[in-house]
């Protein structure tokens, strides 16, 4: 069996082109682990320290964009670049201390699918979280060494349902467009791998409606040949689990 650079094996499962190499793009918050509350507590005392009281139904209605989306909804005429840099690196601050404090957990089936890609397929972070974020969510899950890339918000200039994320992601690991499958919890993000040409699995915990290939409410509640199948089935969505 032939293998890439690092050491991931190129042949694949009857019906798949051999030699070609397949990705997995992860999502981050919501998607390899449940940072709600984390993100919850960190963006209330940043923003009460600022003197603005956000409720959670303002926090819901934005989590998963990117903070130069979110402050301007909060600060209105007061959103200078210079105060959103303020901000925004406090809140990111606060956020890391808690992960270090407290710990994060992987969501239900994300170890297990982690594992089990790895033996096949380059895997690759694609999130709108800062890079620091991300290192340190990976760190605190042991979970770097799974990884050939990643992708963060200081990598592009635009957020999701935008591509760029994830084609940025899939020329990373050199993998094309078409032989990536995106893993997302969000619409925006389903929307955004529909826009970069690959599929999706949609991880939906509330039950609520996603665009993808095929949607879960749990990682552990899908089929072991989904990311195979994804490739050879270029039909319609799939509701798995």
């Amino acid at each position: 069996m032939s293998s890439g650079s690092g050491g991931f094996p190129l042949v694949e499962k009857a019906g798949l082109q051999m030699g070609l190499p397949r990705a997995v793009l992860w999502d981050m918050d919501g998607t390899l682990i449940d940072s709600e509350e984390l993100h919850w507590a960190s963006w209330r005392e940043t923003m009460a320290i600022e003197g603005i009281a956000i409720t959670r139904e303002q926090f819901f209605s934005t989590f998963g964009q990117r903070n130069d989306s979110i402050l301007p909804q909060w600060l209105g005429a007061a959103a200078t670049p210079e105060r959103m840099e303020k901000i925004a690196n406090a809140k990111e601050e606060s956020y890391r201390n808690l992960v270090r404090k407290n710990g994060v957990s992987p969501l239900p089936g994300v170890t297990g699918w982690l594992q089990r890609l790895h033996r096949g397929w380059l895997q690759a972070i694609a999130s709108a979280a800062p890079r620091a974020n991300i290192e340190v969510v990976l760190d605190a899950l042991s979970a770097a060494h799974f990884f050939q890339g990643i992708v963060s918000a200081e990598d592009v200039h635009r957020g999701k349902p935008d591509p760029e994320v994830y084609l940025t992601a899939a020329s990373r690991v050199g993998a094309a467009p078409g032989r990536c499958i995106v893993v997302e919890d969000a619409a925006a993000g389903i929307e955004g791998a529909r826009n970069a040409g690959m599929k999706s699995i949609g991880v939906s915990h509330n039950g609520k409606h996603l665009p993808a290939d095929i949607v879960v409410q749990s990682l552990d509640l899908l089929d072991s040949d989904a990311f195979d199948k994804l490739l050879r089935n270029r039909g319609g969505a799939v509701e798995n689990g």
